[in-house]
């Protein structure tokens, strides 16, 4: 089975320290969602796992292996990475990037079609990347990721430009691939993490401030000292897609 592992992971920028001494040790299973405050260090330990930045202490492994040392083939193979924003060197097509994706894995060129399908691109496929809309990247950055079926998927908010039905839809997709996979998202929506994810892990000031299932985490007060607010528990019953609060009129 594989296994994604962070030992005592530290990361500084000059003086200040991004990340201070994490640990995780994560299997296939579980959807994770990670969470915490801006500047937490979300993105930077998502990139330490990708293995595409070496901390200045502490090690990332894959089946116990240092993320850093595997060959970039190798890493290319097994872990897919999707970062905040993405800009090709070309104005590639729709296709093209989902091809370039395939081209990690040998044989996945051969699911070309059947991906654009999925993650409704078909009408897209030919049109240049400055000619689609953030949300039309998200899912076509998401598509070349998944088409190489990568052991291990780490998401660093890919769906923070979605409408609310392809986010829905996304994070569907994500908690299917984590049953046999390693799937890691960072998420500024607390709501969809506590909601959708099964495993929540809180980072605050580089540091990890709670990591656990998610009715642990959600009903604990580790999410109302993080964030400084107060949140209220409600329960919604399983065939609801999304919820709007409104005010009271008293």
């Amino acid at each position: 089975m594989t296994r994604l592992i962070a030992k005592g992971i530290t990361v500084t920028a000059g003086a200040h320290r991004l990340l201070d001494a994490v640990d995780l040790d994560i299997e296939p299973g579980a959807l994770i969602g990670l969470i915490g405050p801006n500047g937490a260090g979300k993105s930077t330990l998502l990139r330490t796992l990708a293995g595409l930045s070496r901390p200045q202490a502490g090690v990332a492994m894959l089946d116990g292996r240092p993320v850093v040392d595997l060959p970039p083939w190798e890493r290319a193979r097994r872990i897919g990475y999707l970062p905040q924003s993405f800009q090709p060197a070309w104005d590639y097509s729709v296709r093209t990037i989902v091809e370039l994706g395939a081209s990690r894995m040998p044989g996945a060129e051969r699911r070309l079609d059947e991906i654009l399908c999925t993650h409704d691109l078909v009408d897209l496929a030919e049109r240049p990347w400055s000619r689609i809309s953030g949300g039309e990247r998200a899912r076509a950055l998401l598509a070349a990721t998944m088409i190489a079926e990568p052991e291990v998927l780490l998401a660093d908010e890919p769906g923070a430009s979605l409408d609310i039905g392809h986010r829905i839809d996304l994070i569907r997709r994500l908690h299917a691939y984590a049953r046999n996979r390693i799937v890691v998202l960072v998420l500024h929506d607390i709501e969809q993490a506590v909601r959708d994810c099964d495993r929540l892990v809180l980072l605050g000031r580089g540091r990890i401030m709670g990591d656990g299932p998610v009715a642990e985490i959600a009903c604990g007060n580790e999410l109302d000292h993080l964030f400084g607010v107060r949140f209220a528990r409600i329960y919604l019953d399983g065939a609801v897609d999304a919820v709007l609060l409104l005010k009271s009129e008293a």
